[in-house]
């Protein structure tokens, strides 16, 4: 069986997580061991505004876990979360192997951006125009 990483986002009942923050973010690492997997990084991600009404809800909580899991596994995890009565929306994607490493990074650091600085070498009979290289660094 091939196990492959999977990012998923879910959207909580910002209500219910209000509540019990401890009891739904709990919920969706307890899914993933249930379903066989492994919980690689699981956290908060915002509570906002929602662009249109979700039964009723004006408000989310996302919540973002990277894991680890048998592939077949999959598609019992998200039945679990379609019939959960606190998630609003979920969204499970399976992330590109190379992108593993960095991404978990990414979310473990709290989502904070590291700066890359990168050096443009212009070919020899081109020039640079010094307003593009400005408004890129931006």
């Amino acid at each position: 069986m091939a196990q492959h990483v999977y990012e998923n986002m879910v959207i909580l009942d910002s209500n219910k997580y209000a509540q019990d923050p401890g009891g739904l973010a709990a919920l969706i690492p307890e899914l993933v061991v249930k379903c066989g997997g492994e919980v690689l990084v699981s956290r908060l991600w915002n509570e906002q505004k929602l662009a249109y009404p979700i039964d009723g809800h004006k408000k989310g909580t996302y919540w973002m876990t990277y894991f680890r899991v048998d592939s077949q596994q999959l598609a019992e995890f998200n039945q679990a979360l379609r019939i959960n009565e606190n998630v609003l929306r979920t969204l499970t994607l399976k992330v590109e192997p190379r992108l593993v490493d960095a991404l978990v990074e990414h979310a473990r650091s709290g989502g904070k951006a590291k700066t890359i600085e990168v050096a443009i070498e212009p070919a020899a009979d081109e020039a640079i125009d010094e307003e593009v290289v400005d408004a890129v660094a931006e």
